[in-house]
C-alpha cells in the first residue's frame, strides 16, 4: 500500500463506534442462546430490529423468503418460519465487524435435537451465516442469510427416513408440495420451469455418459 492510499484509508471515519457494534454482537448472541434455551424467538431477537427492517434468504433457484418491517419479521421469520423446530440449536462459529461501513457477518450451523444410532448429531453440514445492517440504537436494519439449501434438504431427508419430523414440519412440506406459498415466500421473476430442469438434468447425464 502507497502512503497516500493508507492516509486515505485511515480518513475513512467509522460509521458506527466499534465498541458499539461489539456490543450489539454481544447482545445477539446472548438473544439467541435465550431464544434457544426458551423457544420464545418472536420476543427474544424480534427486539433486535428496527420498525423499517427487513430479513430474507433464497429457497432455491426459483423462491426466496421476504419479511419486511419488524412485524413481518416477528410474525413470519421469527415465528411462523421457526414452528416445528422446537430443540434446535444455531451456535455462531464466528462474527466479523466492519464499523466502517455497519456491517456484521456471523458464520452459524443449524443443529437439530435428534441423534443417528452412532451417537452424532443430526446437523445441516457446512456453514450457514447471517449478514447484517446495523441501523443504531442496537438494533439491526437488514438482515440477509445464506446457507446450502441441498444440505438443508439431505438433512431433512435424514430425518424424514429415521422418523424424527414433527407434525408441524410435515404439514409445512404438504403445502408447499401442492403449490401453497407459506408466509413471506416469494417467486423470484425468472423461475426456472419443469421443463427447463428436465432438460438440464438429460444434458447433464449425457455429459456424464459420454462426456459431451
Amino acid at each position: 500500500m502507497t502512503h497516500t492510499a493508507k492516509q486515505k484509508t485511515e480518513s475513512i471515519p467509522a460509521k458506527y463506534p466499534r465498541a458499539e457494534l461489539e456490543q450489539m454482537v454481544r447482545r445477539w448472541l446472548d438473544a439467541n442462546q435465550r431464544a434457544e434455551q426458551t423457544g420464545d424467538w418472536q420476543t427474544t431477537l424480534g427486539a433486535h430490529y428496527t420498525d423499517d427492517a427487513e430479513y430474507s434468504w433464497d429457497l432455491g433457484p426459483n423462491e426466496r423468503f421476504v419479511a419486511r418491517g419488524v412485524t413481518e419479521i416477528r410474525q413470519w421469520a421469527l415465528g411462523a418460519q421457526m414452528e416445528g423446530f422446537d430443540g434446535w440449536r444455531y451456535p455462531y462459529d464466528n462474527v466479523l465487524i466492519d464499523e466502517a461501513q455497519g456491517q456484521v457477518v456471523g458464520f452459524w450451523h443449524q443443529v437439530s435435537p435428534f441423534r443417528r444410532p452412532d451417537g452424532s448429531a443430526y446437523e445441516v453440514a457446512g456453514l450457514g451465516g447471517s449478514w447484517f445492517r446495523y441501523g443504531g440504537d442496537y438494533k439491526w436494519s437488514w438482515q440477509r442469510d445464506f446457507f446450502d439449501f441441498g444440505n438443508v434438504m439431505a438433512t431433512f431427508s435424514e430425518l424424514a427416513a429415521a422418523g424424527h419430523l414433527n407434525g408441524t414440519i410435515k404439514d409445512k412440506i404438504r403445502k408447499v408440495a401442492r403449490g401453497h406459498a407459506l408466509p413471506g415466500h416469494v417467486k423470484l421473476p425468472h423461475p426456472i420451469t419443469l421443463a427447463q430442469r428436465v432438460k438440464g438434468g438429460l444434458a447433464l447425464a449425457r455429459i456424464a455418459l459420454i462426456g459431451r
